[in-house]
């Protein structure tokens, strides 16, 4: 996916964009970038791969060396950015987060205006490139973002660094967040809020879907009034949010401890066979989802294992699937005493490939487990994302519901079939999840249903994007 930070600052800025960039870190695992703007030095960027080592490593000697009052950064898991650009608008810098699904058809329409891209090794272009020639193709910089979001299938937020100050965008329906911070010596832009909350800046408010602001040192200005239609992505606060994290007010921590509880009460009500000694989470984002389910129904809370973060990189960053797995297993820990002879309920954020789960699922029964029940805190993954680069929801040919599927249909799905097999009140739901229960070698397995992920996060169903579960736009 990826997240970015910019600021505005009386003073140089970079102490402030290096650590809230670095705060990002959880988004993406790829590439970084930095670029900073001062009257005395002009424009300066670097940008950094970091697969294998972190941001702060990475751009240690950027944090001495560069310097300004204006910056925009960001992590990225796919192109690098921010780029710089030369154009009609002057000379500036662009991050952005997001996708755009009707890229080759957009390429095509600029290109006959005889401009070119820069094509990436893997033949694509470069998408904040793709931007900045969308936004170039107007008179000014308010009508070339408006542009961009009118005209791009998908959805794109952004940052624009340049000399007079620094612009920000929501995207048009508001799938990511964008918050504003403020502090004496000026203010950030920020995808995540709880990035600036340690560098002394106090919350200044969020972009509604579609605003555009611009950001200087004495202030934020709106340029662009926010819409009234929201579809903030949900599995922001399912999986990718940090803990500390939180979006339209509600925090992530929060939403999965309601989830969790909700979770509990599914099984009290229809699964009271299921008779777990301790209910864990899978490290990390399961936690706080078993806390939740263990308050609710007095089974007590435990840490089976543990994950060993200090040298390991996130599961899913190797390019090969098959060491993504392997990094995954071998970061989990199992603590024996409390897995031998028990009955286990793990919770996970969801189920993807279930590749990983099945091999925790494995090792728990050779340390010694009777029983391991699976939950998981949201629907079975049925569509692929649309909207957003999400690493963590692959192609649909890969997610397990839809081999499944297929294996039980005897042929590839149509929509209408695969939202058959999402209704959780269907023969056919309850056939595809016993199916992918026995397949993985659990106990039993229950998914969190789609009306109570609603009710988890607690704001109006209309303003969140469901579509990955209910192939619902």
């Amino acid at each position: 996916m990826g997240g970015f930070f910019g600021t505005a600052s009386k003073e140089d800025c970079v102490f402030d964009l290096f650590f809230g960039v670095d705060y990002h870190s959880h988004l993406g695992t790829r590439r970084a970038g930095l670029a900073v703007y001062s009257t005395e030095n002009n424009f300066d960027k670097a940008i950094h791969n970091i697969e294998n080592s972190p941001f702060r490593t990475k751009f240690a000697d950027e944090l001495n060396t560069m310097h300004g009052n204006l910056g925009i950064g960001c992590i990225s898991d796919f192109e690098a950015q921010p780029i710089l650009i030369r154009s009609h608008h002057g000379t500036f810098a662009i991050t952005t987060v997001g996708k755009i699904n009707n890229g080759d058809e957009l390429v095509r329409d600029i290109i006959k205006e005889h401009t070119h891209f820069f094509e990436m090794q893997n033949g694509e272009i470069n998408q904040t490139e793709l931007v900045a020639a969308i936004i170039n193709q107007k008179d000014n910089f308010i009508d070339g973002i408006r542009y961009a979001q009118e005209i791009i299938d998908g959805s794109m937020s952004m940052l624009i660094l340049t000399p007079k100050g620094i612009y920000a965008a929501r995207d048009k329906l508001g799938r990511t967040p964008v918050c504003i911070g403020q502090k004496e010596s000026g203010f950030c832009a920020s995808f995540e809020s709880f990035a600036y909350l340690n560098l002394g800046y106090t919350d200044y408010k969020t972009l509604g879907p579609g605003e555009i602001v611009v950001m200087t040192a004495d202030g934020v200005k709106t340029l662009a009034a926010p819409g009234d239609k929201m579809k903030i992505c949900t599995f922001l606060w399912v999986y990718y949010g940090y803990p500390s994290s939180a979006y339209e007010g509600i925090s992530v921590e929060r939403m999965r401890y309601n989830c969790g509880s909700h979770l509990a009460e599914r099984d009290m009500k229809e699964r009271g066979d299921v008779k777990p000694d301790i209910v864990a989470g899978i490290p990390d984002s399961g936690v706080a989802h078993a806390i939740g389910y263990a308050n609710k129904s007095g089974i007590k809370y435990s840490r089976p294992f543990v994950k060993y973060t200090p040298t390991w990189p996130r599961s899913f960053m190797p390019t090969h699937q098959s060491k993504r797995n392997l990094i995954a297993k071998m970061k989990l820990i199992p603590i024996h005493d409390l897995i031998k002879d028990k009955r286990l309920l793990l919770i996970d954020d969801s189920i993807v490939r279930g590749t990983q789960l099945r091999e925790t699922t494995e090792f728990l029964y050779n340390s010694g487990a009777k029983e391991v029940h699976i939950r998981t805190g949201c629907p079975p993954l049925m569509f692929g994302c649309k909207y957003l680069n999400f690493s963590r929801s692959t192609s649909e040919m890969e997610l397990i519901t839809r081999r499944v599927i297929k294996e039980l249909e005897g042929k590839d799905p149509d929509e209408a079939t695969v939202k058959e097999y999402a209704n959780p009140e269907s023969e056919k739901y309850k056939k595809m999840v016993d199916r992918i229960g026995k397949e993985l070698h659990f106990t039993s397995l229950a998914y969190h249903r789609l009306d109570d992920l609603v009710k988890s996060v607690g704001i109006e169903p209309c303003r969140l994007c469901t579509y990955c579960w209910s192939g619902e736009e």
